[in-house]
C-alpha cells in the first residue's frame, strides 16, 4: 500500500498540520513562539526529573511522549517497526548533549527557530543561518566519507525500550499531577512561573504529540534532512514540508493575534546575534553528524532505532548540564559559561567529523 505521506502532497500536508497545531498549542497555553520545541520540551522534562533545578523550566511535556509513542504506533501499523542499534552509541550521546547545549544557547531547536520566525521573531533568521551553516559543515564531512558505522537488527525489546520509558513518564504525570502552589508532586518537579509553568491542557498536548509523531514517522519529516538534501543532492522534497510548516504557522499566528515582528521583546529569546548564530551552528553540526534533527531522532526512536534513543538521552542529560553549569541562555543573554561550551562543542564535533571518515 502506497505511503501517501511520503509523497510531495503528503509532506506538504504534514508541514501544514504541524504548523497550525504548533500555533494552536501556543494559543492553548504553551509559551510564546514555543508551541512545539523539542529541545526546550526535553529541557523541561529534564527539570521535571530533577536533573537540573532551574525552577522556571520544569514540566513533563506530553508532546515529547506523544512524538515517540505516536511514531511507534504508526510504525507497527505500517509494519515499519525495525529494532536496530549498534552505531557508535557513545558518539551519538555526546552529539546529543552538545546539540542541546547549542540549542539552549540560541533558545530553541530547528522547529522552534521556524516557529519563532513565524511569530515575527527576527532573531530566528540569525539562528537559522547558523543552523544551515552547521549542516553545511556536516555535508563537507559526508563528502569526505564520514560514517558512524552501521546499525544492526536486534531484538524487538531493544526497540521498545524508549517508547516504554516514555509511557512510564506519562504514568508519572498521572500519578503525580501538579498540586496548585507546589513545586514538587511526588517524584516530579513543576515550575510555578516561567516557560515551564505555561502549557496547554495535558490531554490536548498528548493528542497533538501522538498525531504529529504518527504523521512524521510516515513522512520522514526532518528539518535537518531538508537542508542536508538541498545542499548535497539539490532535492527539495523535505524542504517543501518545512516551508509549509512556516507558512501555516505564520498564517495561524496572524489569525490568532500571535504575530509580533521585531528583534526586541520576543518571548524566551535574546538579541545577542553572534551567539544566536553560533549556538545553532553547533546544534546544526551535531544534528548533521547524528543523522537527524531532534524531532526526527524522537520519531526514529519510536520506530525502534536504539541509536536515536541514545541521542535523545544525550539531549536530556545535556539539558541538565546546561542549566547546572550556567551554559543555557535566558532572555537576558548567554549564560556565564555558554560561550566556552559552544567553542568546546564545535571542537568536539570537528574532532568527530575528521576522525570518523572512511579511509580510502
Amino acid at each position: 500500500m502506497k505511503n501517501v505521506f511520503a509523497t510531495r502532497n503528503g509532506i506538504i500536508f504534514v508541514g501544514l498540520f504541524i504548523g497550525v497545531l504548533a500555533a494552536l498549542l501556543q494559543y492553548w497555553g504553551n509559551p510564546g513562539n514555543m508551541g512545539i520545541c523539542v529541545a526546550c520540551f526535553e529541557r523541561d522534562m529534564s527539570g521535571a526529573l530533577g536533573l537540573h533545578r532551574a525552577g522556571v523550566v520544569q514540566y513533563m511535556r506530553p508532546e515529547i511522549i506523544g512524538f515517540v509513542v505516536g511514531s511507534m504506533i504508526a510504525a507497527f501499523a505500517a509494519k515499519d517497526f525495525r529494532p536496530r542499534a549498534g552505531s557508535a552509541p557513545i558518539v551519538r550521546f555526546v552529539l546529543g548533549a552538545f546539540a542541546m547545549i547549542g540549542a539552549l544557547v540560541f533558545l530553541g531547536c530547528p522547529w522552534r527557530a521556524i516557529l519563532r520566525l513565524a511569530g515575527g521573531d527576527l532573531n530566528a533568521l540569525i539562528g537559522l543561518a547558523g543552523l544551515i551553516c552547521g549542516i553545511g559543515i556536516g555535508t563537507f564531512f559526508f563528502r569526505q566519507g564520514y560514517d558512524l558505522g552501521r546499525s544492526y537488527k536486534t531484538h524487538t525489546s531493544v526497540g521498545l525500550i524508549m517508547p516504554l520509558i516514555m509511557l512510564g513518564f506519562l504514568a508519572l504525570l498521572f500519578l503525580y499531577p501538579q498540586v496548585e502552589g507546589e513545586a514538587k508532586s511526588g517524584v516530579l518537579f513543576y515550575s510555578l512561573k516561567g516557560p515551564g509553568a505555561m502549557h496547554a491542557p495535558l490531554l490536548i498536548s498528548l493528542a497533538v504529540g501522538l498525531a504529529v509523531g504518527a504523521l512524521a514517522q510516515r513522512s520522514r519529516f526532518c528539518t535537518m534532512g531538508a537542508f542536508r538534501d538541498l545542499i548535497l543532492f539539490k532535492q527539495v522534497h523535505l524542504l517543501i514540508g518545512v516551508v509549509a510548516l512556516l507558512a501555516a504557522a505564520f498564517a495561524a499566528n496572524l489569525v490568532l493575534g500571535q504575530f509580533n515582528a521585531g528583534f526586541e521583546g520576543q518571548p524566551v529569546a535574546h538579541t545577542q546575534a553572534i551567539w544566536n548564530f553560533a549556538g545553532m551552528l553547533l546544534a546544526g553540526l551535531c544534528f548533521a553528524l547524528a543523522g537527524g534533527c531532534p524531532g526526527r531522532q524522537l520519531f526514529m526512536a519510536g520506530e525502534g532505532d536504539g541509536d536515536a534513543a541514545i541521542f535523545v538521552f544525550g539531549m536530556i542529560v545535556g539539558a541538565g548540564f546546561a542549566h547546572n553549569f550556567g551554559l543555557a541562555s535566558s532572555p537576558k543573554g548567554v549564560g556565564p559559561h555558554g560561550i566556552a561550551a559552544v567553542v568546546i562543542g564545535l571542537a568536539v564535533c570537528l574532532f568527530i567529523g575528521f576522525t570518523m571518515r572512511k579511509k580510502a
